[in-house]
């Protein structure tokens, strides 16, 4: 005859309370995984009072949060996820300076095995051991003592009133401050764990929920070529380039003092040097950069229930191809044609197992000899991606000694990981000049580049690295990215472009926000909702 709970736990010598490994689990998470959390804590406040008490609502809420939801059965297994979800973000969050919110976790659902693979390293599986399973098992051995339904709801009723009543209380007795400062320093509770990636993953919930019920939106249906784009005796073929984790800061295009542009900086090519990014992480910035939206107006559910530039550009006539040797296009290329080449094999670019950005070289070059109607390419590179930014380039494009040879950035030193980001910017400028190269060479068509990056990177400036940074706390690191065109004579004749007063202002203030426009204009399509403020090549039609 099997035995009731209440007699197992009985045969225990020793058994806790649910509200004691409540109690317990609360107080591990607030000081094991909340090493980020307490330093901005001290560094706000400054006052020993203040930093114990605000603490201390953040423990209470912490015990609140357990409490509503560590019910009966359900008690192990929550606290269980609590523990092994804290223990995975605050890694990221101590070690890489990451934030866990929306857009995170947004990055973090939308990304492939390939990229992800190079955050699981040794010493990330060790913190989650020791600081989320090790603690997970004992939870799961403990035993429980539990009393009976009724009076167990009447404890956890009490429990619940008591941890809100000393989370509200506390924040009540200097009122003033903790809310000046929680509107004011919102990177305080960003870093709190496990608060901030439980609300971001509801607010990806609600998002994609809410974009799941939206229509299709048709945009610029009146969309058509111009005379000039139907006059044009050869196929017009324009290369769209979306840059990766490119941080303009580092292009020597724009005056960094390392060499890292020697071969664009020998192209006849505009750059703009004063451009910033619609956000900080590809899943926002790259369908931000197709949409007819600015960055103050653009949200996810908005682009998603939109058509955007592609759409536009195939309405007006051109054949329009996704190529993408990154995570994906995020749906920007959902209506047209897509082409995945992460997965190759070519041991010239693929030899490590992942491609280097150089596989597009001669698949632009077969293409461009086989072309017979108006085309816009665009590629998606892997560009400088992080953290195993050594694996971006080949050998013989290490021009900066030492590098950082592994993921784990923590262990490298700030000139090394430097030293191995500039190298894959490097490659990256000899692979948008030789695409500039293969399409100079090319009879077939009338052709044109345009080069943007959809965010930036920190190399560990301040213990922050990588990117993803909530905007309002990114540093310009993160926003400030290259941008440039190439429009050769052949190609500014048939659309009437005035190259020299495109290069007239060229530290203006631009943003991803001009890229819609100014790419529909560069491929000399009309349409009304080409917006003309934003729109950098009409000024420079047949200018004088």
């Amino acid at each position: 005859m099997s035995k009731t709970p209440k007699e197992q736990t009985a045969d225990h010598h020793f058994a806790l309370s649910p509200l004691l490994l409540n109690l317990a689990v609360a107080a591990f998470i607030l000081a094991v995984h909340n090493n980020t959390f307490w330093q901005r804590n001290v560094a706000i406040f400054g006052d020993p009072l203040a930093i114990a008490t605000f603490g201390g609502a953040v423990f209470a809420l912490t015990w609140l949060i357990i409490t509503l939801f560590a019910l009966r059965w359900l008690q192990k297994p929550v606290l269980v996820f609590l523990l092994i979800l804290g223990a995975v973000t605050s890694y990221y969050q101590d070690t890489l300076g990451a934030t866990i919110d929306r857009e995170m976790i947004q990055n973090a659902i939308t990304t492939t095995v390939t990229e992800s693979k190079h955050l699981i390293t040794p010493s990330f599986v060790i913190h989650v051991l020791w600081a989320g399973v090790l603690p997970a098992i004992m939870v799961v051995w403990v035993p429980v003592k539990r009393l009976p339904l009724l009076p167990s709801a009447l404890i956890w009723a009490a429990t619940s009133a008591a941890a809100a009543a000393l989370c509200i209380g506390l924040l009540l007795s200097d009122f003033a401050t903790f809310s000046v400062a929680i509107r004011g320093q919102k990177e305080l509770m960003a870093s709190y764990q496990p608060g901030a990636p439980l609300a971001g993953a509801l607010r990806y919930a609600r998002m994609l929920q809410k974009s799941k019920a939206l229509p299709l939106q048709a945009l610029g249906i009146d969309a058509k070529p111009s005379s000039a784009l139907a006059a044009a005796t050869k196929p017009v073929l324009l290369v769209v380039v979306a840059g990766e984790t490119s941080r303009a800061e580092n292009w020597s295009l724009g005056g960094y003092d390392r060499a890292t542009n020697p071969e664009l900086a020998q192209r006849d090519i505009t750059y703009f040097s004063n451009v910033s990014s619609c956000g900080t992480a590809t899943a926002v910035s790259l369908p931000c950069m197709f949409a007819n939206y600015t960055r103050a107006d653009y949200s996810y559910d908005i682009g998603a229930s939109t058509e955007n530039m592609l759409d536009i550009l195939a309405r007006a006539g051109y054949h329009v191809e996704w190529w993408d040797n990154n995570t994906g296009d995020k749906g920007i290329a959902a209506r047209q044609t897509m082409h995945s080449i992460i997965t190759s094999t070519d041991p010239r670019y693929c030899a490590k197992g992942e491609c280097t950005d150089g596989i597009f070289l001669d698949k632009l070059q077969d293409y461009a000899e086989n072309i017979t109607q108006n085309t816009v390419l665009v590629f998606h590179m892997i560009g400088s991606h992080g953290p195993s930014y050594y694996l971006r380039y080949p050998a013989e494009f290490e021009r900066f000694t030492p590098t950082c040879k592994t993921a784990e950035l923590h262990e490298c030193t700030i000139e090394q990981i430097t030293n191995a980001y500039d190298n894959t910017v490097v490659y990256t400028d000899h692979i948008v000049a030789s695409l500039i190269d293969v399409l100079a060479a090319q009879t077939k068509a009338t052709a044109a580049l345009f080069f943007v990056s959809d965010h930036g990177e920190s190399l560990g400036e301040n213990g922050l690295y990588l990117h993803g940074a909530p905007y309002f706390m990114a540093p310009d690191s993160q926003t400030h990215v290259p941008m440039l065109t190439w429009i050769p004579q052949s190609y500014a004749e048939v659309f009437g472009i005035q190259r020299d007063c495109l290069a007239k202002d060229t530290t203006a203030a631009l943003s991803h926000d001009n890229m819609f426009s100014t790419v529909l204009s560069l491929a000399g399509v009309e349409t009304g909702v080409i917006d003309p403020q934003l729109d950098l090549i009409t000024p420079c039609r047949n200018a004088n």
